[in-house]
């Protein structure tokens, strides 16, 4: 509901989505390229050389909404205000300013303590589909200029997550005038084990650090991620807890909310305006790499990853993130530099063990990964998921025996999890053993997983093997219907299509196949088949 909103709430209005390809008549050829070279490099992700072209085409083209609003968007994502601001008012005086361009603004009035100018925004934002966020954001405002920061968060509001960004507020707000034991108790009922939850325990314990109380702090931050465990070993915190907090906060929060989906225009906004108000936090740098590391400005997210404090309690994150972008964008020689020597150290937490495993398993380093994953499966507190992973990679590594005792671990451990009966089921049936035993765990996997395509076809593929083809054939088509890219699937699909006469259907089953293989081996095997069957 809140997300639907939220995503819906940032169109700019139809006269700026009209067929324009160049700036209006009348410009300069040097404006006329710049305005073609910031395409051009908008299109290839190129964000830096993009925001210097369309701050020269800009002013040259001051009445054409269509420049504007591309040079808007680019700043956003650049992070230049400047650009933003003069975009803005080209938009503003078009009538097209988009909807979430009063964040940007109170933002920079946050920054300033203008509070003419954080009344215009907030006044701006109630016309907008945005206005869920007024309330809150009011009562910091009126945090900052002596009011009653309480008024603006009264009346209820019908909607669910209205209500819960002005509860958390509230308790927010009592943390930060020094009612520490009523703030407490109206924050704890609001707090899970989520990502929102940890992001709004780290604001509150700053508040009561801010307020000298770091005990009571400490009993906030009870998680173990690194961020929680940083503050609560070292609780200081240097900032104002006035109404740049507050909206750096809450734009952050929400901007967390929506890190799960595809990054859109809002995401950008939300981190952007985070760090408008409040540039030390942290928190919103490392959503904005997110964002723009899922839309492949691989680059941009290194250097706004590199802006984080290495001093900062989401140092070991920024970390963590570099090695993650690098992975994505195929630079795994640099992620390996700075992986290795975090997840090798004798002192290595699991979460630097994992990282590093996981990335040795997607560079095909199966013998690599597995003793990293033994380290995982045999520390204290280990559960049926490091066990799981063990014995993969000891399968992938070609150790069958010891694969199949780490995988009998995790059963033991875990006897109903779907998870681990597909794969221990799957694996036993691959190298020819107990096969009434694996078709067993399979049935159990597809009863309590029903629409699992994974699942559905490891019963179908043991069924194959067993003889009852006929029986496989339909538990197999449907996997493939679900899971058309998978090609651990479309193979199984036309070794039964082969088994069965239907040779034409095989041969473009293994072709289908082959286009999504993620290995050499895996292409190479299916263009054996396609060219000489079974």
């Amino acid at each position: 509901m809140f997300l639907a909103v939220l995503i819906a709430a940032t169109p700019v209005a139809a006269k700026t989505d009209a067929p324009r390809v160049a700036p209006a008549a009348g410009t300069s050829d040097p404006d006329i390229a710049a305005y073609l070279r910031a395409r051009v490099a908008d299109a290839a992700g190129r964000v830096a050389l993009a925001v210097t072209d369309y701050a020269q085409a800009l002013p040259a083209t001051a009445a054409d909404p269509v420049v504007a609003v591309r040079a808007y968007r680019e700043a956003i994502q650049a992070g230049d205000f400047a650009l933003v601001d003069r975009a803005a008012v080209t938009l503003a005086s078009a009538d097209v300013l988009p909807n979430d361009a009063p964040l940007l603004a109170l933002a920079a009035a946050a920054r300033a303590h203008d509070r003419a100018g954080a009344e215009r925004a907030l006044t701006a934002l109630d016309a907008t589909p945005l206005k869920i966020l007024s309330a809150p954001l009011r009562a910091w405002a009126a945090l900052e200029w002596r009011g009653d920061p309480f008024a603006p968060l009264a009346p209820a509001s019908d909607d669910a997550v209205a209500r819960r960004f002005v509860a958390e507020t509230r308790a927010l707000i009592l943390l930060a005038q020094g009612h520490s034991e009523e703030g407490l108790a109206t924050l704890r009922p609001l707090l899970g084990n989520d990502q929102s939850s940890i992001d709004t325990r780290i604001a509150a314990a700053r508040l009561l650090i801010a307020r000298r109380k770091p005990d009571l702090a400490r009993t906030l931050l009870t998680g173990s991620t690194p961020p929680e465990v940083a503050l609560r070993e070292q609780p200081r915190w240097r900032g104002d807890p006035g109404f740049a907090f507050g909206v750096s906060w809450l734009l952050t929060r929400v901007a967390s909310d929506l890190a799960m989906g595809p990054p859109g225009n809002l995401s950008y906004t939300l981190t952007q305006s985070a760090l408008r108000a409040d540039p030390a936090n942290d928190r919103a740098r490392l959503l904005l790499a997110g964002a723009l590391s899922k839309d492949k400005a691989a680059d941009r997210a290194l250097t706004v990853l590199g802006e984080v404090d290495p001093r900062g309690i989401y140092a070991a994150q920024a970390t963590a993130g570099r090695i993650e972008v690098l992975a994505d964008a195929g630079r795994t020689e640099d992620a390996l530099r700075l992986a290795e020597p975090l997840g090798m150290a004798s002192d290595a937490g699991p979460a630097d063990v994992q990282r590093l495993a996981d990335l040795y398993l997607r560079l095909e380093r199966a013998r690599d990964a597995a003793p990293l994953y033994r380290r995982l499966a045999e520390r204290a507190g280990a559960d049926w998921t490091d066990w799981l992973q063990y014995g993969a990679a000891l399968d992938r590594a070609g150790d069958w025996p010891a694969a199949r005792t780490a995988l009998e671990r995790a059963h033991a451990l875990a006897p109903d999890q779907p998870l681990v009966l597909n794969y221990l089921g799957y694996a036993l049936t691959e190298h020819g053993e107990r096969p009434t035993e694996a078709q067993a765990m399979l049935a159990q996997a597809a009863r309590a997983r029903p629409n699992d395509p994974a699942i559905a076809d490891s019963l179908g593929w043991a069924l194959f093997r067993a003889g009852a083809t006929q029986r496989a054939l339909p538990l197999i088509e449907r996997a493939a219907a679900a899971d058309s890219i998978n090609p651990e699937i479309g193979e199984h699909l036309g070794d039964i299509y082969w088994q069965l006469g239907r040779r034409y259907e095989a041969r473009y089953a293994w072709t289908a196949a082959r286009v999504s293989a993620e290995t050499p081996v895996v292409a190479q095997r299916l263009s054996g088949k396609i060219a000489n069957g079974l």
